[in-house]
């Protein structure tokens, strides 16, 4: 980045501070025009497709599990639990050492999945609740996402599970392009066999409220299988089927759990597995440890699920989670600091992996640094779409199908607005390379680590008597991404004030 244009922005930074003003700034950032969350959707970009044809596009299946650590998975170096048929899906193709959630929590991760942009760009820069005083985010009406364009590519779309990105239109699942809708429309269940938030059902089909039987894991996985069977090869004639090809439109499935977040609710007979596998284990991580290699299995019910419906041999199928463990439910980040909720590696980076049979190596590994945003044109990529011109996001479908991709130099924005001890501010960081720099509570002092040699987070080089050059480059790029954001939208209309 040339000085000029550092001090130009500083300039306009200074004339300008809200409303379409933040629209203007964001447009000076490098990757940012557009952001406004109430802008107009941008004119697409000839991003290059994949070269698939059109009669064998892939199916494809994105699970997302919830507060998940980058440690809680064998094949991520759990000792105790047994997670076998996610760590098959990590070697039958290429998993992530340093694959990263946009956020710390759910909500934000969940629109930068969706939309290919940060989070608070598209207005979600903290968690979606129930209750407007306790609400940080509503998802711009104007923001296109993965599910419409993978519609306007020939796809059809369905999620199964946790929705949290708004408990009406125009923000439900079937207004943002999903065909089909079963599973929880709220930021969290407080019982998996009630499926209650605060005493209410959020449980829908469609815009229909139902109030099914059964721990909201296999109800998840057990509708995700039936979706998965239905689409089976078409017999001739078969009205759903092209007409040429006698097959089947190729789907999208976003498979987002509930499991293993708080309440940590696993079946009994899987707790007592546990239990008795391990004696002496803390009763709050065996719970854990259950909830997870239960939703592990239900994992192992899907994929046999593609296999049996004979899909597999053409279905990406793509694992990670939105943030990550929650050290107060005994989650293990592995050798990574803190945990959900913070702007250290043990909130951030999470364990993802992807297959595709014939197309990614298996047992292949990266440590590429990508974000869950990513997965967005990665995605319509591998559909042979175009992603938009205006996304944040990159594509790293080369990287998985193993070929040359340019170094990642991008600067990476981390942020979580929150109320209680954060008073409605935000935390924030940014990575360059190696290079960090965080504030893990609004108003305290940054902190800047070196990952390659620090990836434990252990000596803050800000706090050192000769800081490195690094610190003021990374803190001015924060502060600009800051101050573009500011202005942008993030409550709903019931809590704007008239002007």
């Amino acid at each position: 980045m040339k000085r000029q244009d550092k001090v130009s922005r500083r300039a306009f930074l200074r004339r300008l501070s809200t409303g379409a003003a933040a629209a203007a700034v964001a447009a000076t950032l490098p990757g940012l025009a557009g952001c406004a969350a109430d802008a107009a959707p941008q004119a697409e970009d000839a991003t290059t497709p994949s070269e698939t044809p059109s009669a064998t596009r892939p199916n494809i299946l994105l699970i997302l599990a919830d507060d998940l650590g980058y440690g809680d998975l064998s094949s991520y170096g759990a000792k105790d639990l047994r997670t076998p048929h996610i760590d098959a899906l990590v070697a039958g193709g290429m998993s992530f050492s340093r694959f990263y959630a946009n956020c710390p929590v759910c909500a934000p991760t969940r629109a930068a999945i969706l939309t290919g942009r940060y989070p608070a760009l598209v207005g979600v820069p903290g968690v979606i609740r129930t209750g407007d005083n306790k609400s940080w985010g509503y998802l711009a009406p104007s923001a296109r996402t993965l599910p419409d364009m993978l519609k306007q590519a020939g796809y059809d779309t369905a999620i199964v599970g946790k929705w949290h990105l708004g408990l009406a239109s125009p923000n439900l699942p079937n207004d943002r392009g999903f065909d089909l809708f079963e599973g929880f429309l709220g930021d969290m269940m407080q019982d998996y066999y009630s499926h209650r938030r605060d005493g209410k059902n959020y449980m829908r089909r469609n815009r229909e409220t139902i109030d099914p039987k059964g721990h909201a894991t296999d109800l998840f996985t057990q509708w995700s299988c039936d979706y998965i069977r239905s689409r089976k090869q078409a017999a001739p004639g078969d009205a759903d089927a092209d007409a040429d090809a006698n097959i089947k439109r190729p789907f999208f499935l976003y498979l987002p759990y509930n499991a293993p977040h708080f309440p940590i609710q696993p079946p009994r007979d899987y707790l007592e597995k546990v239990l008795k596998r391990q004696p002496g284990i803390e009763m709050k991580r065996a719970k854990l440890v259950a909830l997870i290699e239960h939703m592990d299995d239900g994992i192992g019910k899907v994929v046999a699920a593609i296999k049996d419906s004979g899909l597999a041999d053409n279905t990406l199928v793509i694992f990670t989670s939105d943030n990550g463990g929650d050290l107060n439910c005994k989650a293990d980040n592995g050798p990574l600091r803190s945990g959900k909720g913070t702007m250290y590696e043990g909130g951030l980076r999470v364990p993802a992996c992807a297959t595709w049979p014939g197309r990614i190596g298996a047992g292949s590994r990266t440590d590429r640094v990508a974000l869950t945003m990513d997965l967005m044109p990665t995605i319509l990529q591998a559909a042979g779409a175009k992603a938009p011109e205006n996304i944040e996001a990159r594509s790293f479908l080369p990287t998985l199908l193993g070929k040359p991709q340019p170094p990642e130099t991008r600067y990476l924005f981390f942020t979580r607005r929150e109320g209680g001890k954060y008073k409605g501010k935000t935390i924030e960081a940014v990575m360059h390379g190696q290079w960090k720099l965080l504030r893990n509570l609004p108003g305290a002092p940054l902190e800047l680590y070196n990952l390659n040699e620090d990836p434990q987070e252990k000596t803050n080089l800000a706090a050192a008597a000769k800081r490195p050059k690094q610190y003021n480059e990374l803190a001015a790029e924060l502060d600009h991404y800051l101050k573009a954001t500011k202005a942008i939208e993030w409550r709903r209309p019931s809590q704007r004030k008239e002007k």
